[in-house]
């Protein structure tokens, strides 16, 4: 047992098994709707970017490569200056939702190279221009740019031009939990020599402004190379560096004379650092302090072309006079090779190097994107800010969540793009997670279900903006998902796990039956439901007068819960027979919906597609032809049963039989059930003709089937846009392959035509299931038309390889996910960095929207996981090489 797998085994034993320290410090806290306190709920414009360094967060703090404790009390990050900029470099800089032409986007390059579970080992590599940053060339140049074009990147500015940039590498090793080893490694990429001014912080979270504390921390001076951070909760911590050129201490306070020309609290605010170091002013001053909340020794250097200055630094409870020792290279070295061996120990060793780095960085970059997340709702709404009224909130955006009490940690779809959870996507997160976490990916499961997240009529939060937003229910899957991969790791099934879970789920399901079918007829609605994009109009919107959207999707994902949740009873009934009912309850529930669904108007017999259906009263429902993942979603709802499962639950076999033999004999709608030599039964809500038919859709590259995967909206839109007209407003879609050229839904969501990893990992489970069950007995074309005939196992592998080849790289060493920036990765030094994009180019397979959406783009880890077996080359060394050596 490596020493990783011994630290996250005694983890497992405590109550909750988290590490108080780890990358919990967010990428981005302005422009959230916890900061936000106005009256129109304009979360960007009330604390944008040029606020966020003189201005106090309320609930949260952010910072570049940062760590924190567990309850963000004490904070550390890395600020830089390259003597040109207007402003420090403490944060990642990006457009509002607003200032871009695709909304909200970061405009920096960073990576996430590696970390372990327990972030013993964390490192990640920011890239810092030598020359101005262009902030203002950023933002105007993305105003002025439509939706019909790309956006404009920092790489389009000409920052990195000759490589005159630093490479910035920032990495923790922990000697022991409370004790962490920081070492900042600063490299000249650049054939001239250039100054870089390296400003590591520390500083306390301002809870003091709201009476979070009854003390207010301190931070003081202890001597020339050590300062003691000093907080009510957390005891005594000990920051020790190098011999700085200067130390300077400020508070953690709003500069409220320059953002509103109001009286400050305190000369010395949270941006005092920056006329300091930039404009020389108050330095003086700011010298003779020897205590504050926020904390910096400065180091400013020359650095040669193609040289380095490397800083150290520890953060320790413990007081020592030789934080550094004679080697403090030892530990940063030691806990590299504790990540390589770990990792050597738990990913597959028939894999190529290339597609381990891709692995390994997806991995680490899940990692990195824990974050801590604060927000009661109910203090939120009844919290003034001293700066604007706040009595619109009472009526506005979530005021119907107060129990709504989150303080956790949390995986993260991206710390930037987007810092606070969303439902569905943290259940996608917890399946590579458990490849490395188990443990961690099952609270995360449980916690979102936990009565300080669900409402408590059922409901999950969707995410931060709209909590009242409707995500799929993928929940119970992901949930089997996590339990089979710990059961193939260690052997033995978390049954208590899926007990717990399942009480959880239970209150969820009701409330969908409740809330989500108002005709009782298990036709499902839902609205928003993650396809933002992907109808002709915002499905989330109040239809005309008593139209209701009928959804195809809402109705499959439905199907899928009741399956997912049948199969979780069934496994635990094989431990706990008590189960048993509850089996064929969902077993009853999977059929009904199923009829609906096959049977109720969505399935359309000239296109051989499911639409979602209009509906007026008295008048004919209309269906909305649109080709999109909407028609796709019932492949997923399948499940294969073993023979011998069923032997040892009589009840349930009973059951199931009789309710077959009822509803034949009066010719009722019965689910697709096949056997092979008896011994399998196939569940699934379409039959074997509409699967073959949607199959032939899917696998057409001029349909679905694009170069990096399959598409969420058809191809054949592009040429054949569908409108329909209702109440004489006119609604249109067409294919989009790259970010979305309407603002109709907002912001860069975009459903219509990218390639997104979690539906198509849905996609290839489903496909694999439905080759288990027919083996030989179904060979379709692959691709459609191309005469080559495939079984669905081989077919759901080739769907595996178009969506690993948007990673790895082809015969000019080009990735296609690098799009036309592959100049800029083939470069000595960036040919191993990787970005795990929000979506992909539905024709190219470049990425867009979020770059760092590592959640449930990391899904590519599980799928090399499954697919190791088609690789031949193991490499001698286990290793990331995209660390500096």
């Amino acid at each position: 047992m490596s020493a990783e797998q011994q630290r996250l085994k005694a983890n497992a034993g405590k109550k909750i098994a988290l590490e108080q320290w780890g990358p919990y410090l967010s990428d981005r806290q302005w422009g959230t709707v916890r900061e936000d306190y106005s009256e129109n709920g304009d979360a960007w414009n009330y604390f944008p970017f040029s606020h966020s360094h003189s201005r106090a967060y309320r609930w949260g703090e952010d910072g570049i490569g940062g760590i924190s404790d567990f309850f963000q009390n004490l904070c550390f990050s890395v600020a830089l200056w390259n003597g040109k900029d207007p402003i420090l470099k403490e944060r990642l800089f990006g457009l509002g939702n607003y200032e871009g032409n695709h909304g909200e986007d970061v405009k920096e390059l960073y990576y996430y190279l590696d970390n372990l579970p327990s972030h013993y080992y964390m490192q990640m590599l920011y890239k810092y221009p030598q020359q101005a940053f262009p902030y203002d060339e950023l933002l105007e140049k993305n105003r002025s740019r439509t939706k019909l074009e790309t956006e404009y990147e920092l790489l389009d500015t000409g920052a990195f031009k000759d490589n005159k940039y630093f490479d910035v590498y920032i990495t923790y090793a922990k000697h022991n939990k409370r004790d962490i080893a920081i070492k900042i490694e600063v490299v000249n990429r650049g054939k001239t020599e250039a100054p870089i001014t390296v400003i590591p912080t520390l500083w306390f979270y301002n809870r003091w402004q709201y009476g979070g504390v009854d003390k207010k921390p301190q931070i003081s001076r202890v001597n020339d190379y050590t300062v003691k951070a000093k907080h009510e909760r957390l005891g005594n911590y000990y920051l020790y560096f190098q011999k700085p050129e200067v130390q300077l201490f400020t508070e953690n306070e709003t500069n409220n004379e320059k953002l509103f020309k109001k009286p400050n609290v305190t000369p010395y605010v949270k941006d005092a650092f920056h006329d300091a170091i930039i404009h020389k002013k108050n330095v003086d001053s700011l010298k003779k302090l020897d205590k504050g909340t926020k904390f910096a020794p400065v180091y400013s250097d020359k650095i040669k072309p193609g040289g380095s200055k490397t800083y150290y630094l520890r953060l320790s409870e413990s007081l020592t006079d030789d934080p550094f020792g004679h080697h403090q290279e030892h530990i940063f070295e030691q806990r590299k090779a504790e990540a390589d061996e770990f990792y050597k120990a738990i990913l597959p060793k028939n894999i190529s190097a290339e597609l381990r780095t891709v692995q390994r960085q997806a991995l680490a970059g899940l990692l990195w994107s824990k974050q801590y997340y604060h927000f009661d709702i109910e203090r939120w709404l009844s919290q003034p800010d001293g700066i604007s009224p706040n009595q619109e909130r009472q009526t506005g955006r979530n005021h119907d969540w107060q129990h709504l009490k989150n303080q956790d940690i949390i995986a993260m779809p991206d710390k930037w793009e987007y810092p606070w959870y969303a439902a569905w996507d943290l259940a996608f997160h917890c399946i590579p997670m458990a490849m490395v976490d188990p443990v961690f990916a099952k609270h995360q499961l449980v916690l979102i279900m936990r009565e300080w997240y669900m409402k408590p009529d059922g409901q999950l939060p969707a995410y931060e903006w709209n909590f009242s937003d409707v995500n799929p229910p993928v929940h119970a899957w992901a949930a089997l998902q996590v339990y089979h991969i710990e059961k193939k790791q260690t052997g033995k099934g978390d049954i208590p796990f899926l007990k717990r879970i399942f009480q959880k789920l239970l209150i969820n399901f009701t409330w969908w039956i409740n809330r989500k079918d108002p005709n009782g007829n298990n036709i499902f609605e839902g609205g928003f439901l993650g396809l933002d994009n992907i109808g002709v109009f915002n499905r989330s919107i109040q239809l005309h007068g008593k139209m209701a959207l009928e959804q195809a999707d809402g109705t499959s994902w439905m199907g899928m819960y009741a399956l997912n949740l049948m199969d979780m009873a069934i496994e635990i009934a094989m431990h706990d027979i008590s189960f048993e009912d509850t089996a064929t309850k969902f077993f009853e529930h999977f059929v009904l919906i199923a009829e609906a669904l096959n049977e109720l108007g969505m399935w359309d017999n000239e296109d051989k597609f499911f639409y979602d259906m209009l509906v007026t009263p008295g008048a004919q429902p209309l269906r909305l032809k649109i080709q999109s993942i909407v028609g796709l979603t019932p492949l997923f709802a399948v499940s294969v049963i073993e023979r011998n499962v069923l032997r040892r639950l009589d009840d349930f076999t009973k059951r199931i039989t009789w309710f077959e033999n009822y509803r034949l004999r009066n010719n009722k709608f019965w689910p697709n059930e096949e056997r092979t030599g008896g011994e399998k039964i196939l569940l699934s809500l379409i039959p074997k003709e509409k699967l073959v038919a949607l199959l032939q859709r899917l696998l057409n590259e001029t349909e679905f089937l694009s170069t990096g995967g399959i598409r969420a909206l058809s191809k054949y839109h592009e040429k054949h846009p569908y409108t329909v007209t209702i109440d004489e407003t006119e609604y249109s879609i067409q294919y989009d392959p790259g970010d979305s050229t309407s603002n109709f839904f907002g912001g860069n969501s975009n459903w219509r035509g990218p390639v997104w990893m979690p539906i198509n990992y849905l996609i290839i489970e489903a496909i694999k299931k439905f080759g288990d069950f027919y083996e030989e007995g179904l060979t379709m074309e692959y691709p459609t038309g191309s005469g080559k005939m495939m079984t669905l196992k081989e077919i759901a592998d080739e769907l595996t390889q178009r969506v690993i080849s948007l990673f790895e790289k082809d015969v000019e060493g080009k990735r296609k996910l690098h799009g036309e920036y592959n100049w800029f990765y083939q470069q000595a030094g960036n040919e191993h960095l990787i970005l795990f994009y929000e979506y992909f180019h539905g024709d190219t397979g470049s990425g867009l929207g979020a770059s760092h959406q590592t959640g449930w783009t990391a899904l590519v880890a599980e799928l090399l996981n499954e697919t190791a077996e088609q690789h031949k080359e193991v490499p001698t060394v286990i290793d990331n090489p995209a660390r500096p050596k």
